[in-house]
């Protein structure tokens, strides 16, 4: 029974979404839960599992298609359900075979150019025109099989010069191309035998999947002359893409001696017509060597990139946004930490990094300051003040910035909250599952440019928030401090607290009392009671 792939609802605001890349291809076998496709929306890029087990028997919607949200993306059929187009394709292969093979027998004009050819290496008499005839259908076989985009066509240069009669049984298996992961022997097998490529042709008997002989034949690389570095001796993609041009570049002289070496005639059969040079799989446009003076570069922007610049333009276009910034003086906090990190990382499984500090600290003198949690709809002129804290933490990534967020940040202990930053930044980062609800709902956002030593940032807002709070690196600097015996200047640990907000709802001696009040919080809390150890 099929089963249907819809476009998931990935969050209230989320009306559609764009599939940015297929992990698997028709005829795949897949299961439930298993990662089928990778979806872009607005707020997040995810991995949509398959609702169920079976084979993937139809694509929808395109890479790079945008679709609403419920639309029918692909079909999963039953586990006997995805073999209908290959076994098609395998009984013209049969037919291909049979008739060849009479062809050998003297019958050339029933010798029919079907994409698997002679499977063996026999040859028939055969014109110019029908050696045009195979590649045609070769190649219009080896497309609807869902294979390489241009079926491999057996290069006559390369068979045997002697007539063994025997013919190589032809593999009954679903069809379908290779996938995007390696393929196992069997199938690689029988996706050869569907797309018309003999073992015997350049480089087709060694272990590699349909997508790597393709990126091979593009690159102009003989699979023969690799070793392979995947499981079992598998060529993999990386050993293509590794190697020279040189095997490519010997591969003509290779074929060439075979060619000179077959009988110009042979008994029972004949004389054969000088036949046409099979046609080269067309190559991908070769990007010249850089000149002197070539020092640039243009490459497409990536999704991610393009949403967080909208992003950007949307906060400074909708917000008056102002920066205050203040300096805090660290040095308890730092002192504190030395002497407890390597036990609470024993304990806790996470470590103590000064921005935990910061975070909790800000929690804490938001409750004092509600305006900085909160945000306005001005267009019904209303303010909603939240009662709770679902701080976000922007993390660089990989593919970019993403800003997950704890919830319920103000009911968290300074341990609890460390566990709950590190748990949303390792699910950014790809070592978890980022899921819709770690993206939405966030009140108040930190960020910690600090962390690649900059002093002092200009953050924007993540809108439709109307503050967030920058904290610079710590850094050791000679500053005046007061004691019982009065000024003096001291080595202390010192960090600048950038906070950026909406000039619209949050007035200047607001935004300038609430840092004031983290730096309080950070410089006279009673951290070493509250991490729970008598220090």
């Amino acid at each position: 029974m099929a089963t249907e792939v819809t476009l998931p609802q990935l969050g209230e605001s989320v009306t559609e979404g764009t599939i940015t890349a297929w992990l698997v291809e028709v005829g795949d076998s897949v299961e439930a839960d298993q990662p089928l496709f990778e979806l872009s929306s607005d707020k997040i890029d995810t991995e949509v599992p398959a609702p169920a087990a079976g084979v993937l028997t139809e694509i929808k919607v395109q890479v790079d298609e945008t679709v609403d949200v419920g639309t029918v993306v692909a079909v999963i059929g039953g586990e006997g359900e995805g073999g209908g187009d290959g076994q098609a394709e395998t009984g013209q292969a049969e037919t291909g075979q049979a008739e060849t093979s009479q062809a050998q027998d003297g019958q050339a004009e029933e010798a029919q150019a079907e994409p698997a050819g002679d499977a063996a290496g026999n040859e028939g008499p055969q014109s110019a025109g029908s050696v045009a005839e195979r590649e045609d259908v070769a190649a219009e076989a080896g497309a609807e099989a869902g294979g390489s985009d241009t079926a491999t066509v057996p290069d006559r240069a390369t068979e045997p010069s002697h007539d063994t009669g025997a013919e190589e049984p032809a593999a009954g298996a679903s069809g379908g191309g290779g996938g995007v992961y390696e393929d196992t022997d069997e199938a690689s097998d029988t996706r050869q035998a569907v797309d018309g490529e003999a073992p015997s042709s350049g480089g087709a008997g060694a272990l590699a999947s349909p997508l790597v002989r393709r990126l091979a034949s593009e690159r102009g690389v003989d699979l023969s002359s690799l070793q392979g570095s995947g499981e079992g001796g598998r060529i993999t993609r990386e050993d293509v893409e590794g190697a020279t041009g040189d095997g490519a570049a010997a591969q003509p002289e290779e074929q060439a001696a075979p060619r000179q070496e077959q009988p110009a005639a042979r008994q029972g059969a004949p004389s054969k017509q000088p036949e046409a040079e099979p046609k080269a799989p067309p190559q991908p446009e070769r990007r010249p060597t850089p000149q002197t003076g070539d020092r640039t570069r243009v490459e497409d922007l990536s999704r991610i990139r393009q949403r967080i610049a909208a992003k950007m333009m949307e906060s400074l276009a909708s917000s008056a946004q102002l920066t205050t910034v203040q300096e805090a003086d660290l040095t308890r906090v730092m002192q504190v930490r030395a002497q407890v990190k390597d036990e609470f990382k024993a304990r806790e499984g996470v470590s103590l990094s000064p921005f935990t500090f910061l975070c909790r600290a800000a929690v804490l003198a938001i409750r004092n300051h509600p305006k900085v949690n909160a945000n306005a709809d001005w267009n019904a002129g209303k303010v909603t003040f939240h009662e709770y804290v679902n701080l976000g933490i922007a993390v660089d990534t990989d593919k970019g910035l993403l800003v997950p967020n704890v919830k319920g940040a103000d009911d968290l202990s300074l341990a609890g909250l460390g566990r709950a930053i590190k748990e949303v930044a390792d699910k950014a980062r790809g070592k978890g599952k980022l899921e819709m609800s770690d993206i939405e709902g966030a009140t108040f956002t930190m960020t910690n440019t600090g962390s690649v030593g900059v002093l002092i940032d200009t953050p924007i807002l993540n809108y439709p928030e109307v503050a967030i709070l920058g904290t610079g690196a710590v850094k050791k600097r000679p500053v005046v401090v007061t004691d019982e015996a009065g000024p003096a200047i001291a080595i202390r640990d010192m960090i600048y607290l950038s906070l950026t907000y909406d000039h619209r709802l949050i007035d200047g001696a607001d935004a300038a009392r609430f840092v004031t009040s983290v730096k309080e919080v950070v410089e006279t809390h009673d951290w070493a009671q509250e991490i729970g150890y008598g220090v």
